[in-house]
């Protein structure tokens, strides 16, 4: 009895192991043998590592305002006031006005990284092969979507919060609605807070287009098997 019982065991352990193996047999794979669980991996690592690599720096002290790609200036409208400062000698009052802006920017991208990660996390096994044999900032273009409303209403208050430190606000908000006052000019949105959350996010997700295009384009820095393995597939 007990011999047929483990018979009996045995059978269906090959049965169910058989019947698991065919699962696995049947997930989807592109002709290579990579599989979409193993794209949809590759795309997050690559993205963990733009956060990782790129983002982190934004935090940093000078982390946008001595990064000329991201750098936040006076909205194009003001510029003539930026000007104005440097050409009567006033070049550090200036200097010290988007260093302000500039500041609250790097405050507010620590709080960035958490909704990063779930958003990352997200990626679909259905999305993963369109994003990535799309463009070279496909998966910038991905996480964007998932994020930006987020990262927005972390962003905002942290910002303005940094602004009312030291009074930022209020000198802005006068000098705008002053200049929007004046006959013949294009008017500009008074809320400074508003204008710098969009310029640290538009700085966030530059910079991890800069990584993704990085690791797309340039085999040495796919850093890790599954980076190489995955990414050959958009090379072909």
């Amino acid at each position: 009895m007990k011999k047929k019982i483990l018979i009996l065991l045995l059978s269906f352990n090959f049965i169910a192991c058989g019947e698991l193996q065919q699962v696995i047999n049947q997930l989807p794979q592109d002709e290579t043998g990579i599989s979409n669980i193993e794209i949809a991996q590759g795309l997050r690592e690559a993205l963990n590592m733009g956060i990782e690599k790129q983002v982190s720096k934004l935090t940093l002290t000078d982390g946008f305002y001595k990064n000329d790609l991201v750098k936040i200036l006076l909205p194009e409208e003001l510029q003539k006031v930026d000007n104005t400062l440097r050409d009567i000698g006033l070049g550090n009052l200036a200097d010290e006005g988007l260093k302000v802006l500039n500041r609250a920017a790097e405050d507010a991208v620590g709080e960035a990284t958490p909704i990063f990660i779930d958003a990352v996390k997200g990626i679909t096994f259905n999305d993963a092969k369109n994003i990535l044999m799309g463009s070279d900032d496909a998966a910038t273009q991905y996480l964007t979507n998932a994020t930006q409303a987020a990262l927005y209403n972390k962003f905002n208050p942290v910002i303005k919060s940094s602004f009312q430190k030291v009074g930022a606000d209020q000198i802005w908000n006068n000098l705008i609605t002053r200049y929007n006052g004046l006959p013949f000019t294009q008017k500009v949105n008074p809320d400074l807070t508003d204008y710098v959350t969009n310029q640290a996010l538009n700085g966030v997700y530059t910079m991890i287009a800069i990584e993704e295009k990085e690791i797309r384009t340039k085999v040495g820095s796919r850093t890790t098997d599954l980076l190489r393995k995955v990414f050959t597939l958009q090379d072909r």
